[in-house]
Order: C-alpha cells, then sequence, then structure tokens
C-alpha cells in the first residue's frame, strides 16, 4: 500500500492564469502532464475549470483533468488542482485581448495572494497577463512585479531575469526609457545592489556573490565624454556597497561585457534599465528564461514571455519557461528555508555563549 506523502514536506504551488486568450493554459497544462511534479508539489492554479475545459479541447489533450476544489487547502496533494475564481460562462477569444480577459487575470493574482498571506500556498507562479487590459482600479501598476511588491510591502523589490548561465536584474524596470537617466540615484542603484546580494545569498545559496554592475552610457561615459553618470551615481553606489563587504564591481559596459561573455565571471548582473538586461538575456533564453520577483516577504517566479496572442489555441507554444518557474519557486523555497534555519541556528548560538565581559 501506498504510503501518503505528509503536506508539509510538500511545496504547495499556486499558479494564477494569466490572460485567458493567450497560451497560458496551454503550457500549464503541457507542464501539469508531467507526473513527476506530483512527486514533490501539490498544484492549485487559481482560474476557471471551464476555461481549462475549453483550451485542453481546443489542444486536444485527452489524458488530463485537473480536481474541481473550492479552498487551497482541500488540494490533493497528487493530482493537479483548480480553484474557481469566476463561475459564470466566460466567452473566449483566442488572440484577443479583451475586458473580461483583463478582469479574470486580476481575479487570479488576487485570489493567490490572499492564500499566500493565509499561508495556504508556499510559492506563486505566474502566468503571462496582458498588461493594458487588466489596469483597472485594483490594479494600476506596470507589470506583475509591481503588483506584488505592492501587495506584500516590499519597499525594494528586484525584478530578476534567471536562465542557466545568468542572473540579471534591472535597477528601473517598466519605465518609459525617457525617464531613466532622472530615476537613477546613488541610494536607488544601492538599494538594488543589496537586494541582489541578499538574494543571491539567501535564496541561492550563494555564500560570497560576486556582482557586475553595468554603465549607463556608451562606453561606460569613455571619461565623462559621453556622459557623467558612471562618476556622480553608479559609481558611488558600487563603492558604498563594496564597503559594506558586497562584492559589487564596475561600471561595465554592456556591449563589452557581454560581447567577451564575462558575465561567465559574475553570479549575479545588474543593468541600469529594462532593455540593457532584457535583450542580451533573452537572446539567450527566450524560450526557457524565468522572471522572479527579489526582495519579496513570498516567492514569485514567472516565465519570461507575454501572452503569446498569436499562438493561442495552435498547440505550438512551448511549456520550457513556465516548466522551469514552477521548478525554480520550488527549488528557492527550500533554499531560503534552508538559509533562515541556519541563520537562526547561529543567532542562538552566539546568544547562548557566555558573556566573559561581565564582572
Amino acid at each position: 500500500m501506498e504510503q501518503p506523502v505528509e503536506k508539509e514536506k510538500r511545496v504547495r504551488v499556486g499558479i494564477t492564469h494569466g490572460d485567458v486568450n493567450g497560451i497560458s493554459y496551454e503550457i500549464i497544462i503541457k507542464t501539469l502532464l508531467d507526473q513527476r511534479l506530483a512527486e514533490m508539489y501539490t498544484i492549485v492554479v487559481y482560474g476557471s475549470s471551464k476555461v481549462a475545459s475549453y483550451h485542453r479541447k481546443a489542444l486536444n489533450i485527452n489524458d488530463f483533468n485537473f480536481n474541481l476544489v473550492k479552498k487551497a487547502d482541500q488540494a490533493h496533494p497528487r493530482r493537479p488542482n483548480i480553484v474557481n475564481i469566476h463561475d459564470e460562462e466566460i466567452k473566449i477569444d483566442l488572440g484577443k485581448s479583451t475586458a473580461i480577459a483583463g478582469e479574470l487575470s486580476f481575479l487570479s493574482l488576487e485570489a493567490a495572494s490572499e492564500d499566500l498571506l493565509k499561508g495556504n500556498i508556499d510559492v506563486v507562479v505566474t502566468a503571462p497577463i496582458n498588461k493594458k487590459n487588466i489596469q483597472s482600479p485594483g490594479f494600476s501598476f506596470p507589470g506583475q512585479t509591481e503588483y506584488f511588491a505592492k501587495k506584500f510591502n516590499a519597499e525594494n523589490s528586484l525584478m530578476l531575469m534567471i536562465n542557466n548561465v545568468l542572473r540579471i536584474g534591472v535597477v528601473t524596470g517598466h519605465i518609459p526609457i525617457s525617464k531613466v537617466k532622472e530615476a537613477l540615484t546613488v541610494d536607488l542603484i544601492l538599494n538594488k545592489i543589496q537586494a541582489m546580494n541578499h538574494t543571491l545569498m539567501r535564496d541561492f545559496g550563494i555564500v560570497k556573490p560576486r556582482i557586475a554592475v553595468l554603465a549607463l552610457n556608451p562606453h561606460a561615459g569613455d571619461d565623462g565624454l559621453l556622459g557623467e553618470e558612471e562618476k556622480t551615481v553608479i559609481q558611488p553606489a558600487i563603492e558604498k556597497a563594496y564597503n559594506q563587504n558586497i562584492l559589487a564591481f564596475g561600471p561595465y559596459p554592456a556591449d563589452g561585457f557581454f560581447g567577451v561573455a564575462s558575465f561567465k565571471n559574475f553570479d549575479g548582473i545588474l543593468a541600469m534599465y529594462h532593455d540593457q538586461g532584457m535583450v542580451p538575456f533573452k537572446l539567450m533564453s527566450f524560450n526557457e528564461g524565468v522572471n522572479f520577483t527579489a526582495g519579496l516577504p513570498i516567492i514569485r517566479t514567472a516565465p519570461a514571455h507575454g501572452t503569446a496572442y498569436e499562438l493561442a489555441g495552435k498547440n505550438e507554444a512551448s511549456p520550457e519557461a513556465f516548466r522551469n518557474a514552477l521548478y525554480l519557486a520550488g527549488d528557492i523555497f527550500m533554499k531560503r528555508q534552508e538559509y533562515d534555519e541556519l541563520h537562526a541556528n547561529q543567532l542562538h548560538s552566539a546568544g547562548s555563549q557566555p558573556d566573559n565581559n561581565r564582572s
């Protein structure tokens, strides 16, 4: 007789269903077809069983079904579960942006966030949303990264893109390129270096991370000829970090840094703006990369791609990035537990040492 697996030894993974008119359900279902996931994770999708059935039939996937539960704490540990966030009929318009798709994306995020706060799930993996149609009084953010930062009161979060060879964070994130220069400050860059250093230690198990900081201007400003930001903003932030025993180096001109593969010498890379980090990252790993929101009290990952409306319903979408996001969320959960337990024991040991200076 098979022995039941204790719930507390399994990572409970919440999955938001993203935009129902894109490839979200395709990559979710294709990922969950892998029976090995049931050995490690309890899976809860926050979505719609009717929408899931529609996509399953559209994709001609016959050997898969969700286990419908009312709440996450009722989830079957060895079956993919789904919690209905919306009970009414939903019109699916494959490949199109619609208001109802945006509303359902938001409802899924809210439901998963509430269960994270209650401790009903351990981590969340978010499927792609449309950043335009989700805008509403409840969601006025440029992306899911900012939503989670606000939801969980994280003052120093960091969007970190991850593949087999790179971990790239961005200082300014989802803002127009015209506003990057004015947004960069010594404190902001220092905060992002600190956030990257902490997450590399706590979430990735790297004892003494080496962090490369990229320049803003071509050729790192060419000693002020092409811009002063390297001298006045970026270098001072790096020096302050180094004085805090953080191994931060730079600023490096981005073209040469990636051109000669200098990234292989570092555990993390900090870019000044979105495309400076995203272009080389996605050139190397568009179909497999993962987006991790560092600096949160909870763990959130996502595939590093969008809704891919052009592939919706065609059974052509790769689940690799989503699968990697799920595995990474579980890995980070375990690493974080190990780190926190180790440091709690160290603090306890330090507190129990006799004070020889007492008279």
